[in-house]
């Protein structure tokens, strides 16, 4: 589809279930996680400013979209907009599938850390 799937007025007008099925087959048919994340975010705005409820708006897509498909730049950046989807066990797992190197060196930074400036202070606090 070359075309944008809903105009602006659209997406703030149209009804749930049209919007959910339009949404839902247009990533079938493309499996485009990024304009897919888009529209969902945009339905989010539309959630908070208007008066139809769209919490959790296509929950079961989202979830798939984030914990089954590839890694891509539109799922890392805007993850963080999704929390309120997933538990917290959940949602850790989700950052170290979507930003395995950064968790690394995190880990790596705290356990150097912990061997090279904690351990050594608490000795010498301790004698």
């Amino acid at each position: 589809m070359s075309e944008t799937l809903f105009t602006p007025r659209q997406l703030f007008t149209l009804k749930r279930k049209t919007i959910e099925k339009r949404t839902s087959t247009y990533y079938e048919e493309t499996r485009d996680e990024a304009q897919t994340v888009k529209i969902l975010i945009a339905l989010q705005v539309r959630d908070e400013l208007g008066e139809a409820d769209f919490s959790f708006f296509m929950y079961d897509l989202v979830r798939r979209l984030f914990m089954k498909t590839k890694s891509t730049r539109a799922l890392r950046r805007y993850y963080v907009y999704f929390k309120e989807y997933f538990e917290a066990k959940e949602w850790r797992l989700l950052t170290l599938r979507l930003f395995p190197i950064k968790t690394y060196i995190a880990e790596k930074l705290e356990q150097l850390y912990t061997q090279f400036i904690k351990e050594p202070l608490e000795g010498l606090a301790g004698s």
